[in-house]
């Protein structure tokens, strides 16, 4: 099935109908696996059993960032190429990225405590970062504000493009300031600097996050879908009640 075939929203219901069972049972699997490994690993030699807050703060960092990369290109499906459920797409994914932002900022709050002495330090990564979280809320805000629903979409639109010059300060503040994070330690030029003790439960869980995410759009797309056609049966009634 094409991407032209899957902008009629009768189609997608009818695919995500089929493929939401096994999308759940996937990433409930992933998780039940990606949590005892995560359990079962060693204790870091400096950081002792903290390190583990690594296994649910990393993929959650990892999927802020990629929602609203997933978001950015359904903005542009929105404006260049009008696809149809592209500000389905967006609006959908816009309450599932603020969640993985905030318990990325929540988890990295509860690991820096012991390993920097703060919950809190406003350096270049963690400003960024609840930036990207404001903008978020910013967003969602936005589709509820205007009731015209192709205007909300082509201004989140145009707030997610531009949003996007987020994202790389997000990934490489590490590298342009000084701050308190490590630089990247996973996805290297060079290889991970990770153990394979550390680095086979975090890949497990990223890709079992990544599943949760994939799951968790499909069946928002689905209700919002049918809200759209609930509010279109509405209006049609009313006026032919009013007529």
């Amino acid at each position: 099935m094409t991407l032209t075939e899957l902008a009629n929203p009768t189609r997608f219901l009818a695919l995500t109908a089929k493929l939401l069972p096994w999308l759940a049972a996937a990433s409930a699997i992933l998780l039940a696996i990606g949590l005892y490994q995560s359990a079962t690993a060693p204790d870091d030699y400096q950081q002792g059993a903290t390190v583990k807050i690594m296994f649910i703060h990393v993929p959650n960092a990892w999927l802020s960032m990629f929602v609203w990369g997933v978001m950015s290109v359904a903005a542009l499906g929105t404006l260049v190429w009008r696809h149809p459920l592209a500000d389905v797409a967006a609006k959908s994914a816009a309450p599932i990225g603020a969640a993985f932002t905030f318990l990325a900022l929540v988890t990295g709050s509860l690991w820096g405590r012991p390993m920097w002495g703060t919950y809190w330090e406003w350096d270049a990564r963690l400003t960024s970062v609840l930036i990207l979280f404001l903008m978020y809320l910013g967003l969602m805000a936005l589709w509820r504000a205007v009731e015209d629903p192709s205007r909300a979409a082509r201004a989140a639109a145009v707030l997610t493009l531009v949003g996007a010059i987020n994202i790389p300060v997000i990934k490489f503040s590490v590298d342009w300031w000084n701050t308190l994070h490590q630089p990247a330690s996973v996805l290297r030029m060079d290889g991970s600097t990770l153990d394979r003790a550390f680095l086979i439960p975090l890949l497990v869980m990223a890709l079992a996050f990544t599943l949760l995410f994939v799951t968790l759009l499909l069946a928002a797309m689905r209700n919002e879908i049918l809200r759209r056609r609930v509010r279109t049966a509405r209006i049609l009634e009313a006026g032919r009640a009013a007529a």
